[in-house]
């Protein structure tokens, strides 16, 4: 009868303290990492896939690159020096892809005729070009586009809205 109540007892303080752990373990904030003894193994064992560890910094959302837009004072054309980093990490992404290539697209807000806001756009999207030329990327890999007024960002009327449209986007044609 003895052995039985010892049998009993133990049981039950391992179940009690198997439950303990399971309640901890789901319990534990979100993105602290969960304790591990060791690497899990067998069906449950996630394997780590290589494209999982070197993500396109193109792809980053959190990445400089992941911005892909200069904005303008009004009438300008003129690159902000906010901007120069961003036009130096694309530079340099393209400097070390050598496949990579990108169109420089021309964007402006509604106010001036169609055809000033076309050669204001030219000449957002050609400085852009300029500035990664002479960051050294070759321009047969640089391709310049005007879109004017034609393609805005914001709808609206207001300086909120042109403030938004003003600019040149780099898209990239090859990654």
């Amino acid at each position: 009868m003895k052995a039985r109540a010892i049998l009993i007892t133990s049981t039950l303080a391992l179940f009690l303290g198997a439950c303990a752990s399971q309640q901890a373990a789901q319990q534990a904030p979100q993105g602290s990492p969960a304790p591990s003894a060791a690497p899990a193994s067998g069906p449950q064992a996630q394997p780590v896939m290589p494209q999982q560890m070197a993500m396109n910094p193109l792809h980053d959302p959190n990445g400089i690159l992941a911005k892909r837009s200069v904005y303008y004072d009004f009438d300008k054309s003129l690159i902000k020096s906010e901007f120069r980093p961003l036009i130096e990490a694309h530079a340099g992404y393209l400097r070390e892809h050598a496949a990579a290539s990108v169109r420089i697209e021309g964007n402006c807000d509604e106010r001036g005729s169609r055809e000033y806001n076309l050669a204001l756009g030219q000449r957002r999207a050609d400085s852009v070009r300029k500035a990664l030329e002479l960051l050294g990327v070759p321009d047969q890999r640089i391709e310049t586009t005007s879109w004017g007024e034609e393609k805005p960002r914001a709808a609206g009327h207001d300086e909120a809205a042109w403030a938004q449209n003003r600019r040149s986007d780099i898209i990239y044609t090859h990654e």
